[in-house]
Order: structure tokens, then sequence, then C-alpha cells
């Protein structure tokens, strides 16, 4: 895994238009995430919590909430690039996403993005990013992929 890139102005991102990143380093998916992210969630599904039941499932186990697995973008992004010398920068939301495959307990995850669109806004710059998130020796279908909206403000 290469280090993050670092962005050090709004002009180093208008540049970065069509670049990828990437891939993260590998970041495993445990019960005990799953179990967290449904009592913060209320989402308590036996497929996601109830390990027996779930072993008679279409999966043979427990899978991960496909929300689970967006909520990890910001965990993953810091490890691909990251902008410093700006006012700010936050989350501006998502255009689309899915979730193409499952994620079974205990899998390692990780992710790749590519910047594909940086628009002029009032006080910077909206950054457009496709992040792809897949799963290790889960085949060709990635388990989400995400177009991610953030905002960095002189």
């Amino acid at each position: 895994m290469a280090p993050p890139r670092i962005f050090t102005s709004l002009d180093e991102l208008r540049s970065a238009v069509g670049t990828e990143f990437g891939p993260s380093d590998w970041l495993e998916v445990d019960q005990r995430r799953i179990d967290l992210f449904a009592e913060a969630t209320g989402d308590h599904q036996w497929i996601h919590v109830d390990p027996e039941r779930a072993a008679t499932g279409p999966f043979g186990t427990t899978i991960a909430h496909g929300y689970l697995t967006l909520s990890l973008v910001p965990a993953f992004m810091p490890r691909l690039w990251r902008v410093e010398g700006v006012r700010m920068g936050v989350n501006y939301g998502v255009n689309k996403v899915r979730f193409p495959a499952p994620v079974p307990v205990g899998s390692r995850l990780r992710a790749t993005a590519k910047i594909t669109e940086v628009a002029e806004v009032r006080d910077g710059v909206q950054l457009t990013t496709v992040i792809t998130i897949e799963r290790e020796g889960g085949g060709e279908r990635p388990v989400c992929v995400a177009e991610s909206v953030a905002r960095f403000s002189h």
C-alpha cells in the first residue's frame, strides 16, 4: 500500500480529476463491528446479528449491513488521500450508492477511489469521488460503489 496522497491546496485538487488512488490497506469486518452498527442504528435483522439463524440462511453466516459498508468510507479515504491547507472540508453527501455483493462476517475489505469532478462552489470546490470497496477473495463484484461528494473551502 502506498502512503496517502496529500493535497495542500484547492489548485492541486482542481488538477486531480481522473486521478486514481489505492488500494488501501485491508480492514476486517468482524461480528463485534456488525453488532455495534446494529446497536447504533436499531437495525437488528437476523441476517446481521443472529449467527445461529444466519448459518441456515442464504449466505451461511451473518453479513454486514450495506450501510455499515458505506459507513467505512471515512475510514478508508484518509488512507488514500487527504487535503491539508484548506480552511474546512465537509462531507456534502452521496449521489449514488450500490451494494453489488454481500460482506460475510470476517471479511477483509479495502478501497480504491477516483476523483471524477471538481466544481467551483462558493468559497471553494466541490469534489466528486467514486469509491469502490472490494472484499478479499470476493471475486469480480465489489461490495460497495459510492459516488461521494465533499466540499473544501479556502
